[in-house]
Parts: C-alpha cells; sequence; structure tokens
C-alpha cells in the first residue's frame, strides 16, 4: 500500500482589497538596515498580489523572507498563473527573489521601464529580454478589471523607481515612498495602529536617512500624485494606508521642502571626559528656562540616524565638540558629514568648543556646515578652556538668550 504523504503549505498573507493581496514578510532578525541603520524593531518587505483576468505580482522582497514570500504566493495564486511582474524598484530588499520567480514562473512577463531593465540585467544573468515588457510615464496595463497605468519617481531614491498607479482602486504602489522602519506585527493597515505614537519617528528616520537628500525629487513626485486620486497608498516598508493620510503626505511635504516640524533645539554633543557634555547640559537648562523645548543627543553612544532625523525634527541645532587631534572629535565630524550627504538646511546653528590648549573646532565645523544651503550660524558661539568655570557660564547664557532671540 502506497503511503501519500501530504504537503502542508504554511502562508502568511492579508487582503489590502477584495482582489489585492499581501504577500511579503517580516525580518525581525534583521540589525543594520542597509548594513547603516539600526533597526531595533525590525522591518517589512511588502510585495502586493493582484487577481484579476490576469495576476499581477507587484515587486518582491528580501532574500531573508523568500520563503515564506513564495509560500505566500502559491497559495494566493492557488494553482493559478502568474502573468505578470511589475517591478517598479530594483534595490535587493525588494528584487533579490526575481530570478527564482522566474524559474517558478516562466510564463511571467515582467513590466518595468527601461532603467529598471538594465539593473535587472546588472544583478542577474537569466534571459530577461524574452520575458521583458517596457513601459515609460503613462503607459497602461489592462488586466481586466483594473487599468494600471506607471510614473516615473527618478531618485525616490534611486534613478530606475517608478510608482504603478491602479486607476480602478486609486491605488498608487509608492515604492519606497512612505514607507517606514519596523515589522508590521500582523497590523498591514496604518489604522490598525497607533501610528502617529508608535511609528511617526520611525518613519521620519526611515525618510530623512533614506530619502532624504532627494527633497526636490520628492517634491516632483508629490506634484504628480495630486494630480491623482488617492484612497490607498501600498509601499514597500511598513504599512498600507487607507484612511486618514492627509497628515502623512503632509510630513513627506515638510520634510522634503526642508521645513522643521517643530520649533526647537537639537543639541548634538561629542564629549571625552564629560566636560563639553556639561557645557551642552548647561545650556540645554537655560534654554528650556526660556520655555523652549530640547532634545540632547551624545554622538559616541546615539547612532547618527537618530540625530539626522531629529535635525530634519527641530528648528534650531547645536554642536558642541571637543578638539580631537586639532580637529573635530572624531563621532561629530561623522555626524557632520552625514548631515551634509543628506541635505541639511534651513536651519539655525550655534556651536560650543572645547580644547585644553587649542579649542578648533567652532570655525572647521562653520566651515563644513559651508556646503550646505540657507543655514543660519550664529557668530556668538562659546569657546571652552578644558572645563567650564564662571565666564563660561555666562557666555553660555547669553548663548541661550542669543538662540532665542531667533525663535
Amino acid at each position: 500500500m502506497e503511503l501519500i504523504q501530504e504537503v502542508m503549505i504554511m502562508y502568511c498573507t492579508r487582503n489590502v482589497t477584495e482582489d489585492l493581496v499581501w504577500v511579503g514578510g517580516n525580518d525581525r532578525r534583521l540589525s543594520l538596515f542597509e548594513g547603516v541603520y539600526k533597526v531595533p524593531y525590525g522591518v517589512s518587505y511588502n510585495s502586493y498580489l493582484l487577481l484579476d483576468e490576469k495576476t499581477v505580482l507587484l515587486d518582491t522582497v528580501d532574500k531573508a523572507v523568500g520563503g515564506i514570500f513564495f509560500e505566500n504566493i502559491e497559495h494566493t495564486l492557488n494553482g493559478r498563473p502568474l502573468d505578470y511582474l511589475i517591478v517598479n524598484h530594483m534595490e535587493p530588499d525588494h528584487c533579490a527573489m526575481i530570478e527564482d520567480l522566474t524559474r517558478r514562473h516562466p510564463e511571467t512577463v515582467i513590466v518595468t521601464n527601461a532603467k529598471v531593465a538594465g539593473m535587472i540585467k546588472q544583478f542577474f544573468n537569466f534571459d530577461i529580454d524574452s520575458k521583458l515588457k517596457l513601459v515609460s510615464e503613462g503607459d497602461e496595463l489592462s488586466t481586466g478589471k483594473h487599468n494600471l497605468t506607471f510614473i516615473m519617481a527618478p531618485m525616490v531614491h534611486w534613478p530606475e523607481v517608478m510608482v504603478t498607479y491602479d486607476k480602478t482602486d486609486r491605488i498608487p504602489f509608492s515604492a519606497d515612498a512612505f514607507g517606514c522602519f519596523g515589522a508590521i506585527n500582523g497590523a498591514l493597515f496604518a489604522d490598525e495602529v497607533d501610528f502617529y505614537r508608535d511609528y511617526f519617528d520611525e518613519a521620519r528616520r526611515y525618510y530623512t536617512n533614506i530619502v532624504g537628500k532627494y527633497g526636490a525629487q520628492v517634491q516632483a513626485l508629490l506634484k504628480k500624485a495630486s494630480a491623482v486620486e488617492i484612497s490607498m497608498i501600498c509601499p514597500l516598508h511598513g504599512f498600507v494606508w487607507r484612511r486618514d493620510f492627509a497628515d502623512y503626505i503632509a510630513a513627506y511635504d515638510k520634510w522634503s521642502r526642508y521645513e522643521p516640524e517643530k520649533q526647537g533645539v537639537v543639541i548634538a554633543y561629542g564629549s571625552i571626559y564629560g566636560n563639553t557634555e556639561n557645557a551642552a547640559e548647561i545650556l540645554a537648562c537655560r534654554l528650556n528656562e526660556l520655555g523652549i523645548r530640547t532634545k540632547m543627543f551624545d554622538v559616541s553612544v546615539v547612532p547618527a540616524s537618530e540625530i539626522v532625523a531629529a535635525t530634519f525634527e527641530y528648528s534650531h541645532v547645536v554642536f558642541a565638540s571637543a578638539t580631537y587631534n586639532g580637529g573635530i572629535f572624531v563621532k561629530m565630524e561623522d555626524l557632520l558629514h552625514d548631515l551634509a550627504a543628506h541635505n541639511f538646511q534651513n536651519r539655525t546653528v550655534a556651536l560650543i568648543e572645547n580644547g585644553t590648549w587649542a579649542a578648533m573646532t567652532a570655525k572647521q565645523t562653520a566651515e563644513l556646515l559651508g556646503k550646505c544651503k540657507n543655514l543660519n550660524i550664529l557668530e556668538q558661539k562659546v569657546t571652552i578652556k578644558s572645563s567650564v568655570k564662571q565666564a563660561q557660564n555666562e557666555d553660555i547664557d547669553a548663548l541661550a538668550k542669543t538662540i532665542a532671540g531667533t525663535f
């Protein structure tokens, strides 16, 4: 008697709409996103499968969740062929499974733009041209009930990026735009969690560090998006937005214009033996006594991504740095380069320097920030020689009042 063993397929999917299914995955073991950014709450990789007269997969996932991804697809297809794969973005956290997918589904046509096609050939070795359907801005693809069109979004945040817009259900599949760090933990929709309490800081940190350099390009995409109706937003990371997303779009508009969300002061300090930290603490006390909120960061222990995000949030930034080998303290210099790389601009900046025999950092910091746009670097600064004395206390009081006068 032949023994037949039933193979169980484990899957984890959720319906976005009646005929659109989330087939992505969550990675809670990843420590550094892109090898740089800490993700203590994990990250989601979103992929969406449309079940129309034609079946359409929108992007794949990172290799870390490839197993559950294919189980999700096979369960959702339930024996149907996969007619189309639309590739909106070619970063490997969204495209890693393309070649494996074509092996499993040789019938699939890859729909994308010419720049994506070129990158597919750079990442993979299979016969792409025989499977390719190239699209350009405004082209349409009918899948039966649904009509999809394509909106190019170069440098949000790679040059090949496009957004697929479902004209029938009014859904933009927004690639990395409107994404967020953090695993979604079963709650696919932003309204299923307290997003602004629990996730908004991570959304800001995601935007500022991943997309923040490209404000002009985000503005161009927002302009295109304003010309279409939107009932839902499906990004490649984080939650799907199906209601009350006007405030989130407004935040993107503000961030991409480099306008602060709040009036307040970020104080980032680099201290070796605690004396520069003491000066920063005193300044924070004086500012709060003047009714100005502050946020403090020790650059030696706080990841730069968190400080970058805070500088997008607040209107003023103070850099307090010890002098180290005749230059800016190492971790502070790293932060300053990171800020310049992310288009730090439109802020008021104040400087505190410390040096036992040659305090150098105020001048060097101002020179390094000289490549940034529209910074109001205050002429008044505080110079400490080793530790804070009464004279420096008075200087810190004066700097606090000067900063207050700029609000």
